[in-house]
Order: C-alpha cells, then structure tokens, then sequence
C-alpha cells in the first residue's frame, strides 16, 4: 500500500513538475505483453517555462525520457524490467519509422531514468554504471551508451538547488531537507505551492 501510494504520489509530482516543459503521460501503456511506464515525457519545440528552473530534473527534460520512480531501493530485477520496458519504448519508435518510410536517429530515442532513494556500490558495478562529472552531478550513473539508461542514487545528489526537485522523491532526511527548502522557495516560484500540496496529500494519506 505504501509504494502505491508513492507511485501516485511521484506519477503527479512530476507530471506537474514537467508538463509546462512538454507532454507527459503517466501509466504509459507499451505494446506487447500488458506493462506500463510511470511517466513517459516528450519535450515541447518550445517549453513554457526556461527548463533551468527544474535544475537537474530540467535538464533530464531535454530529451525524450522513461521515468521510473522507486519508494524503496531499486533491485537488480526491476532494473531489467525497466530495461526491458524501454526496449519495447525503441521498437515501438523503430516500427512507427519503418511504417512511415522514415529513419529514427539514435538521439531521438528515450533516455530511461531509474530514480531509487539509494543505490549500492555493488548494484551499480553489476550494471556497468559509471558517473559522469564532466556533464552531471554526483549521484547520476549512465549505463553502457547504447542502453540509453541512467540510475539515479537521490541520496548521493549534493544538496543544491539544482538536485531539490529530485531530493524532493528521496527517502528519510534527504526528503525531509528537500521539503525543508522546498519551503523556504520564494512564494512566487512556479512549482513550489503545487509540489507543497502534492506533499501534504500524501501526507494525509
């Protein structure tokens, strides 16, 4: 009950979060055996908002991506069914290219992020998972290139203003400090009344 509860919780965190940057669709049905996405995002041409306002999470949403939220630390099995719910993802987009008579660039095809409170050394080393300090933070793991994969350690991330959004989902005092400079935001900032109220329902609940 508590990971559904979380599930929701996350699906319309970030569908707010993400909506005025493109079209987001939640519970995303896949071809094939019956398996949804949690959220499945395609930016717009041009965004409602500058996507620097969103930090890390803005800069996820530069691409088309597969979002996959974890309450509790993600298991080696998830990881591959969110793996292989991603290779449905690209074969979708490879058989809709062939129908049209067109080719589908190998950049335009979703990027999964695998976002889990924490990730082991262990974990992490199974799937060849390396950073990338160069382009991101501390905490984003890419796995082999051409897998078009990314895990996401929220209690790795550096307690920036560029990583709250994403802290925002962690677990225990990660999430308690995102919430707690979640609050101190300016009133007037974009996303912070609609993530407090998503909090609070959630709270509730």
């Amino acid at each position: 009950m508590t990971r559904f509860i979380h599930d929701q919780f996350a699906k319309q965190y970030l569908k707010e979060l993400l909506t005025p940057l493109g079209n987001v669709a939640t519970s995303h049905d896949i071809a094939g055996e019956v398996r949804q996405i949690d959220v499945f995002f395609a930016p717009k041409a041009e965004p409602d908002v500058e996507p620097t306002a969103l930090g890390i999470l803005g800069q996820i949403a530069a691409k088309p991506a597969v979002i996959e939220p974890f309450r509790s630390p993600v298991q080696t099995g998830e990881i591959r069914s969110c793996l292989g719910k991603l290779f449905d993802v690209h074969a979708e987009y490879e058989r809709v290219a062939t129908r049209d008579n067109t080719r589908i660039a190998e950049a335009d095809l979703p990027q999964l992020w695998i976002l889990s409170p924490t990730v082991s050394d262990a974990m992490l080393a199974g799937f060849g998972a390396t950073s990338e300090p160069e382009n991101w933070v501390s905490g984003v793991y890419f796995l082999n290139v051409s897998l078009k994969a990314a895990i996401i350690a929220i209690h790795q991330l550096p307690r920036t203003p560029e990583t709250l959004w994403l802290r925002v989902l962690g677990k225990g005092n990660v999430q308690k400090q995102a919430i707690a400079e979640l609050r101190e935001l300016p009133s007037d900032n974009l996303f912070r009344l609609n993530a407090l109220e998503l909090l609070y329902n959630l709270r509730t609940i």
